[in-house]
């Protein structure tokens, strides 16, 4: 199975409905090429939404990175919604979620790209504290491993 990509666009932004693996040979290369041809058209505010994906290996995020930064070397910026808990999980451990803006809503996305617009984003803290059932990040006085 390959990668699906449905632009769509709102407010000026545009979204990438991505549908399928972001893996070696079967999202990689249709992400890189789709996001080098939106900034070549002048289209540097994107909006990729996850909802979809299916898996994303070490090749698709670096597709993801080399997005991310050629985006931003132009002025742009890329943003990240829809993630699954697998998504996220994948983006701690690889310390990317630094790195990328994300999203729990794709309107809160948008806003994102609107200096005066109220924005609510990923609450990152929030998932690390009540992954697999913890509560918190420290029980009792004591560090819980995460």
């Amino acid at each position: 199975m390959s990668l699906e990509i449905e632009q769509r666009e709102t407010e000026g932004i545009v979204i990438l409905d991505l549908k399928g693996p972001i893996t070696l040979g079967h999202g990689d290369l249709e992400l890189r090429n789709r996001l080098p041809s939106l900034h070549q058209s002048g289209l540097v505010n994107i909006v990729l939404s996850l909802k979809d994906v299916t898996d994303i290996d070490s090749t698709g995020l670096g597709a993801l990175v080399f997005g991310l930064a050629r985006l931003r070397k132009a002025g742009g910026r890329l943003a990240l919604v829809n993630l699954n808990r697998s998504h996220v999980e994948l983006f701690l451990l690889t310390r990317l979620a630094i790195a990328f803006e994300l999203f729990d809503d794709e309107q809160e996305a948008v806003n994102s790209f609107f200096p005066g617009r109220a924005v609510k984003r990923f609450d990152l803290l929030n998932f690390v504290e009540h992954r697999e059932g913890r509560n918190s990040i420290y029980d009792a006085g004591s560090a819980v491993a995460c």
